[in-house]
């Protein structure tokens, strides 16, 4: 592997000249960043051609594998969400378990039903009445553990028509219920252990405490005390390495109400502590512990209490802090850089968890909002695969330094990662539970010494399940998403593999369908 030829802090420069270039690299320009991704990789062509070929035989081998698909491959296959029908569905099940009265939560289903059939489904005022059927027959085909009940056997002539909203409801309750077991590894850290246990995909996780942000303190404190009791949990497992042993997941905005820059005082003098807590437990477990990604304008702050963890002398002999790092944010090589540094800096190993991000669309219409000159993520998404495989031979240069962990679905990538590899490396993939299964399969299979594939797995109710589910659905359901286009067998092979490098070489460097924060309205406002 050839180390990567993009600008990079110099060994040994103080961390304090590298933050301030990461927040003058804020919102630097797409042009500038892309480039220098392009500059990186044109040294390793070859390496990515193999890769696309390695992972169109993935793909294959995935499509023809009937038994690894997922859940999550079968709903979107029946309800793609690029159709209206499918986003219809999609933002029903989201808000029906938020809905608590039944009269109220007829209504919305009426009113999400009435939707799919102006976006062109056939009917008349028996709508309703056969739209209900239609639904429990999907629900059978896409359940089967309820086929008993929700078979598809059941027809109109076996209820009378008061009776099919309630039984619609019932459906559609029972079949968010069963969608949260194939995303919730279990609503308890102790049941999710049983079940990691048994199963042995699931032998080697980072469990996340699912949840949004704290809204007040005492949210704080309740998800406080949950992460202690995961990691009291994790504690007895059976002895191993950090990284041969399940870890968790750690959201700073689950642990401060108040997280933004404007209380930065209140939160070095309160979520630090509270972190620095945690960690301390982690290592006493001897399990790893990764500080979650958030915006890009908490960036600054997540990196100030990284930091507080990284030089606390208790833990100085753990390996298994860390953090995930967004591969859309523009300054994401500057990251790695600031990471790898703090890591040599403290005498520590530190993990780093590469994501595409989690983000986009409330970062573009943050920026857009607020008038920016630009925006903190590339509006491309060749840009942002570009950028990925930039952020894996940043990772694999500095790996004296930091444990590479790279997220991800998508066939090119798991197999560039391979092909970038230098020989030895120490390094694992991650994938979402419920997801990626049949591309990891096909992968293991062709590759006998794979490296280990840890499933960040969500741990918490049903009702916490429902944003965290809506989010994954509506990623992977986009049509640029290579979950959605793994399993289409309409699209050809070679549009889902295809190299980013050559993909971004050959546009224009930002989305022209994404427009400047300062030209969304033209001249109006000027």
């Amino acid at each position: 592997m050839t180390s990567p030829t993009a600008p990079q802090p110099a060994d040994g420069e103080p961390l304090s000249a590298l933050r301030a270039q990461l927040r003058a690299a804020t919102l630097r320009p797409e042009a500038e960043a892309s480039g220098e991704a392009l500059a990186d990789l044109s040294v390793v062509q070859t390496a990515l051609a193999r890769a696309g070929e390695r992972a169109a035989r993935w793909v294959e081998v995935a499509r023809a594998d009937k038994r690894s698909r997922p859940l999550i491959d079968k709903m979107l296959e029946q309800f793609p969400l690029d159709s209206a029908q499918g986003k219809a569905l999609m933002s029903l099940a989201e808000a029906l378990l938020r809905t608590p009265d039944p009269k109220r939560a007829d209504q919305l289903i009426a009113e999400r039903l009435a939707t799919i059939r102006d976006a062109g489904v056939p009917g008349d005022a028996d709508f309703l009445l056969r739209t209900g059927f239609t639904l429990l027959g999907a629900a059978g085909r896409l359940l089967p553990d309820v086929t008993g009940e929700l078979s598809g056997e059941l027809t109109a002539a076996s209820f009378t028509k008061p009776l099919v909203a309630p039984v619609v409801r019932t459906a559609l309750r029972q079949s968010m219920q069963l969608l949260g077991h194939a995303f919730i590894v279990g609503e308890m850290i102790d049941a999710a252990l049983a079940r990691s246990r048994s199963e042995r995909d699931l032998g080697l996780c980072s469990f996340d405490v699912l949840g949004e942000g704290a809204r007040t303190e005492a949210d704080a404190e309740r998800y406080l005390r949950a992460y202690a009791r995961a990691i009291d949990s994790l504690a007895h497992q059976p002895a191993g390495a950090t990284h041969a042993r399940s870890g968790i997941s750690v959201k700073l905005s689950a642990l401060e109400p108040r997280y933004t820059l404007l209380q930065s005082a209140r939160v070095h003098e309160r979520l630090s502590p509270r972190m620095l807590e945690l960690a301390r437990a982690a290592a006493r477990a001897g399990i790893g512990f990764t500080v979650d990604a958030e915006e890009a304008d908490r960036l600054d702050l997540s990196l100030d209490v990284i930091e507080a963890l990284a030089r606390d002398s208790a833990t100085r002999s753990w390996d298994g802090l860390g953090l995930a790092v967004q591969a859309y944010g523009r300054r994401a090589p500057l990251v790695l850089g600031w990471v790898a540094q703090l890591a040599r800096d403290t005498g520590r190993r530190m993990s780093v968890r590469l994501v595409k991000g989690a983000y986009w669309d409330s970062e573009i219409k943050r920026a857009q909002e607020r008038g920016l000159a630009s925006f903190p993520v590339y509006t491309s998404k060749a840009a942002t695969d570009a950028s990925y495989l930039e952020c894996v031979q940043h990772l694999f240069a500095a790996r004296d330094s930091v444990y590479p962990q790279f997220a991800t679905h998508n066939a090119y990538t798991l197999a560039a990662v391979l092909e970038l590899a230098p020989a030895g490396a120490a390094y694992e993939f991650q994938r979402l539970h419920g997801m990626g299964e049949a591309l990891y399969d096909a992968a293991r299979a062709e590759v006998a010494a794979l490296p280990p594939v840890r499933v960040y797995a969500p741990v918490g109710t049903h009702e916490e399940l429902l944003p965290y589910l809506v989010r994954r659905l509506l990623e992977n359901g986009a049509n640029s998403s290579f979950v959605h286009q793994l399993m289409n067998r309409e699209i050809p092979v070679a549009e889902v593999v295809r190299d980013p490098v050559s993909s971004l070489a050959a546009q224009s460097s930002a989305s022209p369908r994404v427009l400047e924060p300062q030209a969304l309205f033209g001249a109006e406002r000027m």
